[in-house]
């Protein structure tokens, strides 16, 4: 487990039901337990507040009005951008800012020309939609042995990486 935080256990149920109906046989139904284990802020320090209208072609406006932006669907012409470049403007911002928390912890200067460059991919899986991630990250003059450690530890306390961990595959690469 990672560093001071708050662990929630949520159980899950789900019942299904078989879609084999034979005569005289009453329908199975079948009963999975899941057990997820979430993590929580033992102190919730900011709460990001956003409203969304028309989706993909909408708008997103956050409750303080820092954030206000129209949203176009990927690969158009529309004016706006859409949540994949927003997510990896989120995620790449976060995992620098966690970066420089770790660097401070292993007593590692950090370059002022760091940099981390996201790309977020969007595509079908089944019947649904999944995302992809590849963080490049720019460590100019650190050792390639000290980079990678940072680059690991980095994963382990950044937000979104922990929020994502399992779920969405992520590469991560020096640059």
């Amino acid at each position: 487990m990672g560093i001071g935080h708050e662990i929630d256990r949520v159980r899950v149920g789900v019942v299904t039901t078989s879609s084999a109906h034979r005569p005289g046989f009453h329908s199975q139904h079948n009963f999975f337990q899941q057990e997820y284990i979430m993590n929580r802020p033992e102190k919730v320090i900011y709460t990001a507040k956003v409203h969304t209208t028309g989706g993909r072609v909408g708008s997103s406006r956050s409750d303080d009005g820092k954030l206000d932006v129209k949203l176009t669907r990927p690969g158009t012409s529309g004016a706006g951008t859409n949540p994949e470049q927003l997510f990896a403007a989120g995620w790449s911002a976060c995992y620098e800012s966690a970066m420089e928390h770790v660097a401070r912890r292993m007593k590692v200067a950090l370059p002022a020309d760091l940099a981390v460059d996201a790309e977020v991919d969007v595509g079908p899986n089944g019947a649904g939609f999944d995302v992809a991630v590849r963080l490049n990250v720019s460590l100019p003059g650190i050792a390639p042995d000290v980079a990678q450690r940072l680059i690991e530890a980095t994963h382990e306390v950044c937000p979104y990486s922990r929020a994502t961990h399992g779920n969405i595959a992520v590469e991560t690469k020096l640059v």
